[in-house]
């Protein structure tokens, strides 16, 4: 074994700013993910790399929605218990069950527990069925070219299922990296080997190997190398060969054994050795070939927090995932702390409820005492530069035990349209990893949601009668004591959505009345729907005409999908989701779609977030692409003054 001298720290660099350098200096590396295609069925856990957009509908077909029968419900109509009707086998109805097709010329299911059987071809009903009552519709659960998960999306069971749904076999996802786990030291031993003096359980390799799939990489984890130079020199080699990552456990002090350093120094290179960290000070980022290498202290505890300072991002970063924050809470210190004005440091505590408030009570700090680890409920992090913290003293407290998961989410319910998937995946991009969850009420029920305090958003598009403005006047007269701002969102264009090559050459709303027209509407509540009912009422066109003005959409894109169904012939929406099925169009008009937001959560940095996704040049870009759309004043912010 060769002599070397005692190390000697380099540094004693503040954790964000080792951070910093290290992902500098790892940036071309970060930029040029491995992307790889595997079976959906297989990709539970994995990361999306790309936005994946459904290639069929589901159901994609009209569908019974329970057991009964079919019918033509023109047939049924005038029934009721005064006056019950009966209807011919395979002439007016026909048995289906829960999933048959629907097909021409039946467009109703009742179901078999609202049918009395007369005889084996023969039933009477005592209730008229509406049109298109008891069907799925094509498209109902998910339509053809929209987005089922965004990228850069961990993908769980029921996104599964919805892939295979929308006719998605395969997928791109980031490739797992290979984190090579050497655990080194004379003194360790493997579990279940005799124990003698001086010798250690070695267990942080297998922490190590359950974080490493925790955060979605593959782990690959060596026997423990001896404090030998060349036997650890001809280990590190190989690691630096086989895996993408690799992780020194042990051996990164300043002991005269301790030869990490030197070993990642002759082969590569030192950024930093030395964090101003405690516990975890004698830490190492290197790189070797353009591999990351990290050496971790042979401590339990130090050996933890260090990997989850540095390795854990980079594992995420890996697989296209930043690192969400952890929940915190408030709590008060039950006993004084002091602590180094040099270090930055991590205090384990235990967490009770003590009358109405919150009591933190620091657990072993050694950096050695592993079940510290176990027993906390959650970390207090005292800053570099401090002395510590006094009895009494309201703190914030990171949690590990029984959280709350913080919901980095914007919660939007109101007007459906297309940009707001590309919106929610431009936001899952950027930093601090925020969503955006849409639920489609139409403009009024999301200006409602807000009213009840169940959103931070609600987009709208409603024209006001009146005075032809867009949606302040609503927002003035739904919520009047409620300050909202407007965030100024896109112009739009509604119209009419038709077939390919408009076969029965519909012109305008005057042809909704036509006996051979089948027309589909969005629900009450929506601004396409009020739309609609204006323009109908400004041309004294009966609704009662209109052969499917009672059959109610909830989005454009389900629109659209009825349409290309051939299940109507013509329905109301935007030009968008016309194009994203391949059908035609009839303008009406441009309209504004905004988004309204109480002025509580304007300053919330999901909504700063939102707002510099809508100002974007790539969000620009997209909607040129996809057509439909005009930008003006987009991401401008009115406020909707009281009164």
């Amino acid at each position: 074994m060769r002599k070397r001298e005692r190390n000697l720290y380099l540094s004693n660099v503040a954790v964000e700013e080792a951070l910093g350098i290290y992902f500098r200096q790892l940036e071309g590396i970060l930029q040029n993910l491995p992307v790889e295609k595997v079976q959906v069925i297989e990709a539970l856990g994995r990361v999306t790399a790309y936005p994946v957009f459904a290639k069929l509908s589901s159901p994609n077909h009209n569908a019974a929605a329970m057991d009964g029968i079919a019918v033509r419900a023109k047939v049924t109509f005038g029934a009721s218990e005064a006056n019950p009707k009966r209807l011919k086998r395979n002439l007016d109805f026909i048995y289906v069950d829960t999933g048959d097709p629907i097909k021409e010329p039946y467009d109703a299911v009742i179901m078999i527990e609202d049918v009395v059987e007369i005889d084996e071809e023969t039933v009477e009903i005592i209730k008229a069925a509406s049109p298109w009552q008891d069907i799925r519709p094509i498209g109902e659960d998910i339509v053809a070219h929209e987005m089922i998960v965004p990228a850069r999306h961990t993908l769980r069971p029921v996104d599964i299922g919805a892939l295979l749904s929308g006719g998605i076999t395969e997928i791109e996802v980031y490739k797992k990296p290979r984190v090579g786990i050497m655990p080194t030291g004379s003194e360790i031993i493997e579990p279940g080997e005799k124990m003698e003096e001086g010798k250690i359980i070695e267990s942080n390799s297998r922490v190590f190997e359950g974080l490493v799939k925790e955060y979605g990489g593959e782990p690959n984890r060596y026997s423990p190398v001896d404090d030998d130079y060349d036997l650890l020199q001809e280990r590190l080699t190989a690691a630096v060969e086989e895996n993408d990552i690799i992780i020194i456990n042990a051996g990164s002090s300043s002991g005269t054994e301790d030869y990490t350093v030197k070993l990642i120094r002759e082969m590569g290179e030192v950024l930093i050795h030395g964090i101003a960290v405690r516990p975890g000070k004698p830490a190492i980022l290197g790189i070797i070939k353009e591999k990351p290498v990290i050496g971790i202290p042979g401590y339990p505890v130090s050996a933890y927090f260090v990997f989850e300072t540095f390795a854990k991002p980079l594992i995420r970063k890996y697989v296209g995932q930043e690192i969400p924050p952890r929940p915190k809470i408030e709590a008060v210190v039950s006993k004084r702390i002091v602590s180094s004005l040099k270090h930055k440091e991590y205090v384990r505590v235990k967490l009770g409820m003590v009358g109405n408030k919150l009591i933190a009570t620091p657990l072993n700090r050694g950096a050695g005492a592993t079940m510290s680890l176990v027993r906390a409920d959650g970390v207090l992090i005292i800053p570099q530069n401090s002395e510590g913290v006094e009895a009494g003293e309201r703190v914030s407290v990171e949690l590990l035990k029984d959280m709350e998961e913080i919901r980095n989410t914007i919660v939007s319910i109101g007007s459906h349209d297309l940009i707001l998937d590309i919106i929610g995946n431009l936001m899952h991009r950027q930093p601090g990893n925020y969503h955006l969850s849409s639920a489609h009420a139409g403009s009024l029920g999301g200006i409602m949601a807000l009213k009840r305090g169940e959103a931070h958003m609600a987009p709208v598009h409603l024209l006001d009668e009146m005075t032809g403005e867009y949606n302040v006047p609503f927002l003035r007269r739904y919520l009047p004591d409620m300050e909202v701002a407007l965030i100024k969102g896109v112009k739009r264009i509604q119209g009419f959505i038709i077939p390919k090559g408009n076969p029965k050459n519909i012109k305008g709303f005057e042809d909704l009345v036509r006996e051979d027209i089948q027309f589909v509407n969005r629900q009450r509540g929506a601004g396409t729907r009020m739309l609609t009912d204006y323009e109908l009422k400004r041309r004294g066109i009966d609704v009662a005409r209109i052969w499917g003005y009672e059959r109610e959409m909830t989005t454009h894109m389900a629109v659209a999908a009825a349409v290309a169904s051939g299940s109507a012939d013509a329905g109301v929406g935007v030009l968008s989701a016309a194009k994203a099925l391949d059908l035609d169009f009839i303008p009406i008009g441009d309209e504004d779609y905004d988004f309204a937001v109480p002025m509580q959560y304007l300053k919330e940095e999901m909504i700063e977030i939102f707002i510099k996704v809508l100002q974007s040049q790539e969000f620009k870009e997209i909607l040129e692409e996809m057509g439909g759309y005009k930008l003006e004043h987009t991401g401008e912010i009115a406020l909707v003054r009281r009164g």
